[in-house]
């Protein structure tokens, strides 16, 4: 892999040297107009779809953790969400509804979406930003439990292999009274879905 050198400066791996290769592989022509500036597109593209990487869970949060008595469920749901699978370097998009109970500290409700940012904007499988959303609200907040759900679809599922472009998945995470008590479990599922459909 190319790198950018300068007299002090730390070693960057670069990626359009790498695409250019590919679209050679391709069969294509990288001097063509339409492609000229493609290697560099696809390296700005992919640095801003994987920017998680340069993320934390800590400077996302801040100072917005705050001391309060409220012990209710609290929920935003539809928190829009795009990835990429880290199989075919496709993307998945869809939505994550999170929900905790304090125990004693809630979080700026701004911060969850954040939260999801955080590990989205990686190359991913579903099944684990599922459990990191979790285990990132239970690290900040220990409260008393966490439920996430996600719904998505991937391109991987609907452009190759089985072609099936009406399929969706769903994947949950579940801690603390999430997973132990049925009725908390019932109630996020309800405030969850709520009898909608996933659009």
């Amino acid at each position: 892999m190319s790198t950018t050198k300068g007299p002090d400066a730390p070693v960057v791996p670069t990626i359009a040297d790498d695409i250019h290769r590919i679209l050679v592989a391709l069969g294509e022509d990288p001097t063509r107009s339409g492609l000229r500036e493609t290697p560099q597109r696809v390296d700005a593209s992919l640095r801003w779809l994987t920017r998680g990487y340069g993320m934390s869970i800590a400077e996302e949060v801040g100072a917005a953790v705050f001391e309060e008595d409220h012990e209710d469920m609290i929920v935003v749901r539809d928190i829009e969400l795009y990835s990429m699978c880290e199989h075919h370097l496709l993307p998945f998009f869809g939505r994550a509804h999170v929900a905790y109970i304090p125990k004693g500290r809630i979080i700026g409700l701004s911060k969850l979406p954040r939260l999801v940012e955080v590990y989205a904007r990686r190359l991913q499988v579903q099944e684990r930003l599922t459990d990191q959303v979790a285990d990132a609200v239970m690290s900040v907040l220990h409260p008393q439990g966490v439920g996430v759900v996600i719904e998505a679809v991937h391109l991987c599922m609907m452009m190759r292999g089985v072609e099936k472009q009406n399929s969706r998945t769903v994947t949950s995470a579940l801690r603390g009274v999430f997973r132990d008590d049925p009725k908390t479990r019932q109630e996020f599922l309800g405030l969850v879905h709520g009898g909608r459909r996933y659009e």
